[in-house]
């Protein structure tokens, strides 16, 4: 049996221990009465700003931005994770998923901290093309995260292929971070022409993106070296990843947030455990990749037709099997739970207002009961288990079928 490294248990226990202390001293609630009237002035004060930006709107530009949002979205980025996978850019592969679900944590906890409005519609024009984008809208406005993702995802990208190609030239280096700061440009502009962002939002997102980028840069050697060669990986980021979703703050009224959150928590932890377990096999540095004779684009093709039906089948049962499990083993235990969505036999009588805060409640009214609170809500478990059996499933599963069948 590995033994239990003294780092691992002095960070889960800092988390706990921050858990316990942000609850008795309410950090968030004290944290929110002095950021919030402040970004709320910024937010209104920037209204006039983006009305005359929107004075140009025309239906090419709604198109571009639309797009441009789609493209940096978190539905876009789980969809290409895979890909990165399976064309044997596996240590990039993963390293973006966790900057990604790095990135998505502290964007809405700090959201949901701060909870600052958005540019209120009307008089502003917010131009919502995607139910992706009606679902960004109901949430909090400062950070940006399509601007904070953006920062982090494409400043990484660019420092892993400069890293991977050894190339010290000038001019590649300039031209790569020329394109990074346009891409970045035109993401925030974007977010402000479509009404969903003020000036202070891009701001933020950009100084929290590159403050983030800066640190994963420091710990990300690190952090893939212990995932793919330390002790007690599977068993540490599994109570980290419990531990997470006890240590997010409150919102001031329930946002989609939160579940954002649990479905990447979900996605960083399958990974994790995957990647551990199969990196001899499917993930080292030698694995064959695009391009390549051992790889062609027939057989790219054939992953593709094969992978992609097999991790939407593996989120359709792990979600079955947590919805019959999860109430079950709570009934064993004796925890009283709800369900307001996936489980329509556990509906609280409660009303919807209250079950959302419920769910969302942060901090230690997660872990112990109140006079407030007789129940817990069951789908974020149900969410974590679905989306970490997706996340399993490409990295593992998959790979192991490609495997045997040659591809």
């Amino acid at each position: 049996m590995e033994s239990i490294i003294g780092w691992q248990v002095i960070f889960l226990c800092g988390i706990g221990l921050w858990i316990l202390i942000s609850s008795f001293f309410n950090v968030t609630r004290n944290l929110r009465s002095l950021t919030q009237p402040w970004v709320s002035r910024r937010v209104i004060s920037g209204i006039p700003i983006i009305l005359k930006i929107q004075k140009y709107q025309h239906r090419y530009l709604d198109a571009l931005f639309s797009g441009l949002s789609c493209i940096v979205s978190v539905p876009f980025y789980t969809a290409f994770l895979p890909l990165l996978f399976w064309t044997g850019h596996c240590k990039l592969a993963r390293q973006m998923t966790l900057l990604m679900a790095f990135c998505d944590y502290i964007g809405n906890c700090i959201k949901d901290v701060v909870s600052a409005p958005r540019p209120s519609s009307p008089p502003v024009r917010r131009v919502t093309a995607t139910k992706d984008e009606e679902e960004n809208a109901m949430e909090y406005g400062l950070p940006s995260s399509h601007t904070l993702n953006t920062v982090c995802l494409s400043g990484y990208l660019l420092h892993y292929i400069l890293a991977y190609n050894g190339s010290s030239d000038a001019f590649t280096q300039i031209f790569g971070f020329t394109m990074v700061c346009l891409v970045v440009g035109l993401t925030g502009f974007g977010r402000i022409y479509l009404g969903m962002h003020s000036l202070i939002d891009i701001i933020a997102g950009l100084a929290f993106g590159l403050g983030i980028l800066a640190i994963w840069l420091f710990v990300s050697e690190d952090i893939d070296n212990f995932i793919v060669s330390g002790q007690n990986v599977v068993s540490f980021w599994s109570a980290l990843g419990f531990l997470l979703l006890f240590a997010y703050p409150t919102p001031e009224f329930p946002t989609p947030s939160f579940e954002f959150h649990t479905a990447f928590d979900g996605v960083a932890l399958g990974i994790v455990i995957g990647v551990h377990q199969t990196y001899h096999q499917f993930h080292h540095e030698n694995v064959a990749r695009v391009f390549s004779p051992q790889l062609t684009i027939s057989a790219l093709a054939g992953r593709l037709l094969l992978g992609i039906p097999t991790i939407l089948i593996v989120k359709f049962c792990s979600k079955a099997l947590a919805k019959w499990i999860l109430p079950i083993l709570a009934n064993a235990l004796g925890i009283p739970v709800r369900s307001t969505t996936y489980v329509p036999a556990l509906n609280s009588i409660a009303s919807d207002k209250k079950s959302d805060e419920i769910k969302q409640s942060g901090y230690i009214q997660k872990l112990l009961f109140s006079s407030e609170q007789t129940s817990f809500d069951v789908d974020s478990g149900i969410r974590l288990i679905q989306y970490a059996g997706l996340a399993w499933s490409v990295v593992d599963l998959v790979p192991s079928m490609f495997s045997h069948l040659a591809l």
